[in-house]
């Protein structure tokens, strides 16, 4: 069976420069904030480009959060964000007490629907708090329709933050995500592109005081140490993984351009059959961290890729707006995220990872081939 997912694969490629690069932080005796992360964060943001500021922190949520709290949004604020996400996005939100509002996305693409986000900002739905920041979702490593958005958010006076989570190397119009809104925060769970061997986090901003303090932020507050100048939290990247990360980092672009010739490789094997390829954003660069088909009839689909070989994920089963944690108590935009649910019932995702080698992407997409039979 060739796994949807393989973060361990991604170990075994660089194993030699991973063991090297922990060895290196466990002999330093220092194992939290010290220059394993100092460096991460300065070759992470040199990456990124465009002046950027980086800041690791223990794991996707907390850096979306801690944006948040850098940005003073909290109780009796709402965010804009969507509701066809991993839950993190939501519950970093509710973690700062701020209110989600959950919109809809674009079918094609599975990102936020900008006229629905124009829609809400120029009119809230009754009851609501102000809305204070939006939070669209570059989901599957492809690009948010962001120029719209950003036009609406500079026009409402509010920031733009963009979850990268799934995006790390992705382009717009020439520009790597993570670098066009006010600040971005990306996931290192270790089955994303760029993933540690263990739970991290980094978020990014141009603005050098904003980046300053989100960084007292994560520990306590703390300008001086042991002395919290704000309220803070407790939200650290350890040096174990951010060596670790230091290494995975120089193979990303080659991951990412890995990842794109396998999915050219199953747009080709899907060619004119029952189900279409994903659909590109024109002037986006996709990075594939999930290459998601869509059909309506999933569990025969499933059934039948299994039967050959191929394992298949779900993102996401169940939207975050129909999930009991969540439902009947978070607003939700005037299009009731309708194709959010639709999308939901469709949706699976094929095997994707850098380190599939040659023979199993060929058995992908012979069973792929099949499918037209």
């Amino acid at each position: 069976m060739i796994p949807q997912a393989d973060p361990g694969a991604g170990y075994r490629a660089q194993k030699a420069e991973i063991d090297a690069a922990v060895a290196r932080a466990l002999a330093s005796g220092w194992y939290i904030l010290g220059k394993e992360g100092a460096a991460f964060e300065q070759e992470f943001a040199a990456w990124l480009g465009a002046g950027q500021h980086a800041v690791g922190c223990a794991n996707g949520t907390d850096a979306i959060a801690l944006i948040l709290r850098g940005l003073g949004i909290g109780p009796g604020m709402a965010v804009a964000t969507v509701s066809h996400t991993a839950v993190a996005t939501v519950a970093a939100i509710e973690m700062v007490g701020a209110t989600p509002l959950l919109l809809d996305i674009d079918p094609d693409t599975y990102t936020m629907d900008p006229d629905e986000l124009v829609s809400v900002l120029d009119h809230p739905p009754p009851g609501l708090p102000p809305i204070k920041a939006v939070i669209p979702v570059h989901i599957y490593g492809q690009a948010c329709d962001l120029g719209p958005m950003l036009e609406a958010a500079r026009a409402a006076g509010i920031p733009l933050i963009e979850d990268c989570a799934q995006c790390h190397g992705a382009t717009l119009d020439g520009r790597k995500l993570g670098t066009i809104g006010d600040a971005a925060a990306f996931s290192l769970y270790p089955t994303k592109n760029l993933g540690a061997l263990g739970d991290g986090g980094v978020l990014a901003t141009p603005d050098a005081e904003l980046a300053a303090r989100i960084a007292a932020i994560r520990q306590y507050g703390w300008k001086e140490r042991y002395v919290s100048s704000m309220v803070g939290v407790n939200s650290r990247l350890d040096e174990i993984q951010a060596a670790i990360l230091r290494v995975k980092l120089t193979a990303l672009d080659a991951g990412n351009a890995r990842r794109r010739a396998i999915a050219a490789a199953y747009d080709e094997a899907l060619g004119n059959g029952p189900i279409a390829p994903p659909a590109r954003r024109p002037g986006a660069e996709h990075v594939f961290h999930q290459y998601v088909l869509r059909t309506g009839d999933r569990p025969a689909v499933q059934a039948k890729l299994k039967a050959q070989g191929i394992g298949t994920g779900i993102h996401y089963p169940v939207p975050v707006h129909l999930q009991s944690a969540y439902k009947d108590r978070t607003p939700i935009g005037p299009a009731g995220c309708a194709e959010t649910a639709r999308a939901a019932e469709e949706v699976f995702s094929l095997p994707m990872y850098p380190e599939l080698k040659d023979a199993q992407v060929e058995q992908v997409c012979a069973a792929l081939r099949g499918l037209a039979d």
